[in-house]
């Protein structure tokens, strides 16, 4: 089949080796639809399919329906992402039930019509498939449709556009009342002779089904190739889109940079109850939006479906600053930016107060979580990278509905009341009440210099495991790029951003920043890891390896420090500088003139900076690590011939040797050091600064004091 506005992605190969297993059929196509976000968006809709299978407790057949369960996205959906429920069971719960005010009590009796102990909890959403006599079913929320489920006349649109064979439902909380309002809907029309390939959700969303997994997807396709191709064939008809462009935008290079100075003040002021992490994206279909005459009138109006609400709040923060707007002085912008996050908090405050009920949830976070810019793009703000990212996605399908919505009618919002009862839902309320802790550098961004391999790499892991969004970055491009390769495996793509870093140089270390800025929104612990060793003696030494340890070792401290500093102080957060140094800054040894001497220039500095920015709270902190042999760059280029001819020892004595020298006996690996990094910034020494701390195995030359 062919379709213009939707991927036909159905591989009747692999459709094939699945028949018979209509739940492996429903996962593949749930898969399917998933994996095109103009289908769904992530985490959104759900999916079921109805079959006989024996009953474990009378061994009879009965019809079992397995739904997509609570939370999970369509697109990696396994088995143990179902529901799978008794379905005489399910529809028997309309004999008990006690009326649309009480709804919510139904919640807790699907578990009684649980046919499998070990799926998945059942959603909200159960009883719409379950009501509904159709073996597959599809709960989808694509642009096209709801462009036109937002549509002032959505309703006759939708009659019109299928020759009545989709119904329309009316705006309604999802929930045990819907299930019984399709059901209605299903059967008035059959009634009345007309048989339905669908039903459209006023501002929410489009049913749609088959008697086949397969039937199920071409059908589901088709209804919104349709809504594509009306939306598309009406596009600048009537007025240009959005009203047409007010504002042009620079050139990509430009909005990046002007986005990643501003992202760190917006940081700043969208972390008031909690550090958040921020992303930017200047989508062309974002740039549309923010450029155009009709942004001041719907962007206060907000989302209309329930899934675009729940993650980008009641409206966006719309930023009132030129797109080329001089940004070096952070301070004045900051006071120029305050007012804005001041109204729009008041705002939210008066929001909730108008709208909340007797037993409504506490007032949460009322800063914005989408912020446009005009002529530069979007930047979103969650307590992590993924809800970041997604909350963007999410909002770029509102634009892109209100954008078809405009084009053949009037675009309408969820009323304030209706979108309330949404984001406060005591359901709601009770999932997130559910979710686990968060870890400790949740929401903080850490970056390591040298985290291409050995120290940084291991310090960099601790730091992502504890939460944190981390920048790698290495002169080595070879060992970055198997660093980043193990951390999105082991981490998924929205922990970590790769850049390529020079410490020694200011134009590279500017470009590391920017990355961390407009993947993440700014920094909070700053590692500086890079290093590098000669062992030569004195006479040996030439003037460009004291140029190159002093270049990479105190330069580069100095570089990445300033750097990192200017943007904690934009986010006014206060932050967390750790500095790899070594026992050699404190213990005098043989041929070790220029790196030990470079060594004890980064830890004096560590000191200095400690005593200069107490202010600021940010904290400076050093690690004096020693003989790190595993995984470390320092141990190639001559550095163990060099020591092991110093100590007169062979190259492959070493880490015996110097784990003997030691009052512990113990050969120092980088995790000891990572474990050490994350002890100083991971929340329990907040008010400690200008400490040095050995992770050498105990040697007493090296005692601080």
């Amino acid at each position: 089949m062919t379709f213009q506005h939707v991927s036909w992605l159905w591989d009747d190969a692999r459709a094939a080796a699945l028949a018979g297993d209509e739940v492996g059929l429903l996962v593949y196509r749930s898969n399917l639809l998933g994996a095109d976000l103009r289908l769904t968006n992530y985490g959104g809709g759900n999916t079921s399919c109805k079959a006989r299978a024996n009953d474990p407790l009378t061994g009879k057949e009965v019809e079992v329906m397995w739904v997509k369960g609570s939370g999970g996205d369509l697109g990696t959906m396994k088995r143990n992402g179902l529901a799978a429920l008794y379905v005489d069971r399910l529809r028997s719960l309309k004999n008990v039930y006690p009326g649309i005010e009480r709804e919510d009590e139904m919640v807790e009796l699907f578990n009684h019509c649980i046919y499998d102990l070990a799926s998945k909890a059942p959603s909200i959403d159960t009883p719409l498939h379950g009501f509904l006599p159709f073996r597959h079913i599809d709960h989808l929320h694509p642009d096209a449709a709801i462009a036109i489920a937002a549509a002032k006349n959505g309703k006759e649109i939708t009659r019109e556009l299928f020759g009545g064979t989709v119904g329309w439902v009316e705006w309604q909380r999802p929930g045990f009342d819907l299930g019984l309002k399709l059901l209605a809907c299903l059967e008035e029309n059959a009634a009345q002779g007309i048989a339905l390939r669908g039903i459209m959700l006023g501002s929410h969303g489009l049913f749609t089904w088959g008697d086949t997994a397969y039937d199920s997807y071409v059908n589901t396709l088709e209804v919104i190739e349709r809504c594509s191709e009306y939306l598309e064939s009406n596009y600048g008809k009537k007025r240009p889109v959005f009203g047409g462009q007010i504002l042009t935008s620079p050139e990509q290079p430009v909005r990046k940079e002007q986005a990643s100075l501003l992202a760190p003040v917006l940081r700043g002021l969208s972390s008031g109850a909690q550090k958040m992490i921020g992303h930017f994206t200047d989508d062309p279909r974002v740039l549309e939006f923010v450029n155009s005459a009709d942004l001041g009138r719907l962007a206060p109006m907000g989302t209309s479906c329930p899934d675009h609400f729940l993650r980008t709040k009641i409206s966006p923060l719309v930023l009132e600053i030129a797109p080329e707007t001089d940004l070096s002085d952070a301070a004045k912008i900051g006071k120029t930016l305050s007012p804005l996050y001041e109204n729009y908090r008041k705002m939210y405050a008066e929001y909730y107060a108008a709208c909340k009920h007797a037993d409504s949830p506490a007032m949460r976070d009322p800063n914005p979580v989408v912020v446009l810019w005009p002529g530069i793009g979007m930047f979103t703000f969650a307590k992590d990278k993924q809800t970041a990212r997604v909350a963007a996605e999410f909002y770029i399908n509102a634009i892109q509905v209100m954008r078809g919505a405009e084009a053949v009618s009037e675009y309408t919002a969820l009323p304030r009341q209706e979108a309330f009862n949404i984001e406060y839902w005591l359901l709601e309320e009770a999932k997130l009440q559910r979710m686990p802790r968060p870890k400790p550098l949740s929401g903080r961004v850490a970056l390591v210099t040298g985290s291409g391999g050995g120290i940084g790499r291991a310090i960099a892991w601790k730091l992502a495991e504890e939460g944190a969004c981390v920048v790698l970055n290495d002169v080595n491009e070879e060992r970055l790029a198997e660093s980043s390769a193990a951390f999105v495996k082991a981490f998924g793509r929205d922990v970590s951003v790769t850049t390529r870093l020079n410490v020694a140089d200011r134009d590279s270390v500017e470009k590391a920043y920017e990355a961390a800025c407009l993947a993440f929104g700014g920094v909070d612990i700053v590692v500086n890891n890079a290093g590098i060793s000669i062992s030569k003696s004195l006479t040996e030494h030439s003037e460009e390896d004291w140029d190159k340890l002093y270049d990479i070792l105190a330069k580069g401290q100095f570089l990445v420090s300033k750097s990192g500093v200017e943007i904690m102080r934009k986010q006014g957060m206060g932050g967390d500088i750790v500095n790899i140094v070594s026992k050699n800054a404190l213990v005098a040894g043989p041929n070790n003139a220029g790196y030990g001497s470079a060594k004890a220039a980064q830890l004096h500095l560590s000191r200095l900076l400690a005593a200069e920015l107490g202010p600021d709270k940010i904290r400076v902190n050093a690690i004096n690590p020693d003989a790190v042999i595993a995984g470390s760059n320092i141990w190639s280029g001559g550095w163990a011939e060099g020591r092991a001819k110093a100590y007169g020892v062979a190259v492959e004595d070493l880490p015996a040797y110097y784990a003997k020298r030691t009052l512990l006996n113990e050969v120092i690996l980088p995790e000891d050091i990572a474990r050490a990094c994350f002890a100083l910034v991971g929340g329990l020494l907040d008010k400690s600064t200008g400490n040095v701390l050995n992770v050498d195995g105990g040697i007493a030359a090296s005692f601080a004091r």
